[in-house]
This record gives C-alpha cells, structure tokens and sequence, in this order.
C-alpha cells in the first residue's frame, strides 16, 4: 500500500503543511496538488464539493505526492467510509464533542476487529495498492475537530480514544463557542490557552496537533507545537492574486484583505 506520508513526517515530529479546496473542480484541485504541499483537503463541509466532485478532484490530486483528506459534512460513518473508499488518505470529522462521538469516527475508518469499516474500496485500491485492506488501518487517519467549549471539556477523552491519529482546530467555531467574533487567527487570551491546553493534551495521548491557519500564522503555529498546519487554499490564492493583479493594473495601492482566507 501507498504510504501516508503525513504519519511519516509525523513520526519524526515535523510539521505537515497543508491547503484547502473549497472549489469543486478537478482542475483547480489538480493545480492546488502541485504546490509541493503535504497534505491537501476536499471540503465537502463549507466547500461547493458533492460526492461526484470530489471524486474526480480526488483522481487529479492522485497525479501529486501530496496525501489526499477529506473533511466530511458531518460526523457519519456511511459518507466516512465513502470517502475513504474513494480514496481519501483520511478524513476530517466536524463538530466532535465527546468521547462517544469519537468512538464513531474511529470506527468508520478502521476495518473489524478495529472498527466497522465496510469493505469496499473501490477506488481506493487503485490509488493506494491491491494489499490495501492489510494496511488502511494504519494507514487511514481519523482526525476529529475541535470546534466547541464542550469539546475542551472533554478533551482528554476525545484524544484518548483508540484510533484517533490527529486532532484539528476549527478556530472560527471555536471562538465563537467562546462568546467572541469568529476568529481565523485569533489571539485573545482564552483562544491562546485553548490552543495551548490542545497541544499539550495531544502530546499526553500521542495525537498530532493540527489547526486551521493562514500563510501569516503557520510558522508561528508549528511552533507552538502544531503539526498539521494549513498555509494555503484554494479560495483565498484565487482572490488574493486577482486583487493583486488588478491593483498593478490600475496603479492603486493594495486594498484590504476581504472574503475567505483559505
């Protein structure tokens, strides 16, 4: 089986860096893939991406070395296990609150004993190999987010689950679960102890710490300790440059910064 390069970078304590696409088309997916990024995820939670798209997004990311994710619309074992049959090298699960829907997750992505896993990667085994059932379940990562005030109550028994491989920040419904504006790269106090307590946490339970982020707060986040980072996306490059070549062409100064980051 194809390895997941991310677990690797992981095993020994470097960052993986990471993009965003949010824009249903192989094509942009396909560009996005040859970045020399770590890893790149589909979103078929916020993203304009149904299954069909993601699909053929997932067969030009395959042209890269890039680990293929997935974030999947909700916490469900039939679209998980879809996803992974697909061929997605993990996946990301919103909205994880409590040990009990952890234990969901890890399931959906692990063959029995493991888990409930149905067999039946279609696409999967031509992307990752022919031996893939012998090795998908140390391959396949299963990464909860972390999104709520409840969800950092119970923190220690999300990440002590079996089988949860990474955690990832969801910063916007995170702070907003906190009473504030939502917040990309939040640095009021309690968003900084949040993270903290998050990093520590992981490393008591041997889980990669990850987050949303942007280009401008990367560095800064794996220093903290984060190890599946995002720099880039889709969305954002596609606006930011637009922007950019207007301003040059009319001579103006560089507007402000305005819609998705990522």
């Amino acid at each position: 089986m194809r390895e997941n390069a991310v677990k690797r970078l992981w095993q020994e304590d470097k960052p993986a860096l990471g993009g965003w696409l949010s824009i249903g088309n192989s094509f942009s997916a396909e560009v996005m893939a040859s970045q020399g990024l770590d890893w790149l995820c589909v979103d078929m939670q916020h993203g304009v991406i149904g299954y069909d798209t993601a699909v053929t997004m997932l067969q030009a990311i395959s042209a890269a070395s890039v680990t293929p994710l997935v974030r999947v619309p909700w916490n469900d074992a039939a679209i998980i296990m879809k996803m992974l049959d697909a061929g997605a090298y993990g996946v990301i699960v919103p909205l994880v609150n409590n040990r009990e829907q952890a234990e969901a997750a890890a399931a959906a992505c692990r063959y029995p004993p493991k888990g409930i896993r149905s067999y039946g990667p279609t696409r999967a085994v031509y992307y990752a190999g022919f031996d893939y059932f012998a090795h998908a379940n140390d391959e396949v990562l299963c990464i909860p987010q972390i999104e709520t005030v409840e969800a950092l109550e119970n923190l220690d028994d999300i990440l002590g689950v079996p089988g949860i491989d990474a955690m990832y920040i969801g910063p916007m419904d995170l702070t907003i679960s906190m009473g504030m504006a939502p917040q990309m790269d939040g640095e009021a106090d309690e968003y900084v102890r949040a993270r903290r307590r998050i990093v520590e946490s992981c490393g008591r339970h041997g889980v990669a710490p990850g987050l949303h982020s942007t280009a401008g707060t990367a560095r800064a986040r794996i220093e903290e300790g984060f190890r599946l980072v995002l720099a880039t996306g889709d969305v954002g490059s596609l606006a930011r440059a637009a922007r950019e070549d207007i301003r040059m062409a009319r001579q103006e100064e560089s507007p402000p910064a305005t819609g998705a980051t990522y």
